[in-house]
């Protein structure tokens, strides 16, 4: 039998038991004792919390007189000292088992918005091509063709390439609405223009005519030679607001680079000779020459002698990407008539290919009188 003193310190020790026990899921069984010792007096002491053999004990303990109560040994099992060292090794078997868990990590799965489609170059090409031309250009590492409409057009020109960067940045860019302009008596531009054998190019954005060398302007005591013409409908030169149906421009160069256009407005009229020449030698396919038997006289293109002192004049850029600056533009003031057929033909080819007009940025404008 146990003391009554020792009764508080076996019930703390069986709660904790039972916690331990509910921890691991396993039950602290002591040693069955032998079938002789089932009495009240010699019963094996258990861990549990069985309502009937708990307060039975606890009863057993009151009937015995403090005054004639001896101390027995403890009845074969498990004692006071082997119950706690089982409690305290199944604690720490519990908290070694925790400690030693491996740590599981949970892969989640992407967010759908974030997962990206196998395609292949060809669908990526097409389908980033039309929303952004800059993006196809750095997914697939090609260069996009400018346009003068449409997701390449004038609006897209400076990001499509480093090089065209000025057709976005440039202060001074061209063409221009010319007005208000500064009357004043200019030098006549001396037309040096001769009878040359010529080629015909159809771009794919113009009608472009390359001459042989030979001819050239002075102007301000400078000497361009002219290397190119083409055509734009309508004229990307535009005079007080008002935009012809057609229009050529006459490229020239210096010896040291610069720059110099000859602008001539073309206005429905009478047919005209020159631009009938050019459109006979059209070539077949795009970004082909085709090469004129007959050579070609490019003063014709010109106003009438008398006329080609009035012009305007301004610093301007190339109306098509890259867009360089400090290029001198002359533009001739009396319009050259061609015919309604003869603009039709170049309206199927291409119905606009004109630069819409840039700021004039304050630059000075020259009217010749």
């Amino acid at each position: 039998m146990l003391p009554t003193l020792a009764f508080p310190r076996l019930t703390a020790l069986a709660l904790l038991a039972g916690l331990a026990l509910s921890l691991t899921s396993e039950g602290v069984v002591a040693a069955d004792p032998p079938a002789s010792s089932e009495s009240g007096a010699s019963a094996s002491i258990r861990p549990t919390l069985d309502k009937p053999t708990f307060f039975k004990r606890k009863e057993a303990v009151k009937e015995t007189p403090k005054s004639t109560a001896k101390p027995k040994p403890e009845a074969q099992g498990v004692s006071m000292s082997e119950l706690a060292d089982l409690i305290d090794q199944k604690i720490a078997e519990v908290a070694a088992k925790r400690a030693a868990a491996p740590v599981v990590k949970v892969k989640t799965a992407a967010p759908r918005a974030k997962r990206v489609a196998v395609v292949s170059g060809a669908a990526l090409a097409s389908s980033v091509a039309v929303q952004d031309p800059l993006q196809q250009r750095l997914l697939l590492g090609t260069e996009v063709d400018w346009a003068y409409s449409g997701a390449t057009g004038p609006d897209a020109w400076g990001q499509l390439k480093p090089a065209y960067r000025q057709c976005m940045l440039g202060k001074r860019q061209s063409p221009i609405d010319i007005r208000d302009g500064l009357p004043v008596h200019l030098d006549p531009i001396q037309f040096d223009y001769r009878p040359t054998r010529f080629r015909v190019i159809d771009t794919g954005r113009t009608v472009q005519v390359k001459l042989d060398l030979g001819n050239s302007i002075t102007v301000m005591g400078q000497r361009y030679e002219l290397v190119q013409m083409q055509f734009h409908r309508p004229s990307e030169e535009r005079v007080n607001g008002r935009a012809y149906p057609m229009s050529a421009q006459l490229l020239h160069k210096s010896p040291a680079g610069q720059i110099a256009v000859v602008a001539v407005l073309l206005d429905q009229g009478e047919p005209h000779a020159l631009i009938q020449q050019v459109w006979n030698n059209l070539p077949l396919e795009k970004h082909q020459e085709q090469a004129a038997q007959l050579p070609m006289d490019p003063s014709q293109i010109l106003p009438l002698p008398a006329q080609r002192h009035q012009y305007y004049t301004y610093m301007g850029s190339l109306t098509s990407p890259p867009c360089t600056e400090n290029v001198l533009w002359m533009v001739m003031k009396q319009p050259v008539t061609v015919s309604i057929e003869q603009i039709d033909l170049f309206h199927r080819l291409y119905p606009m290919n004109a630069r819409p007009v840039q700021p004039t940025a304050g630059r000075m404008i020259k009217d010749g009188l």
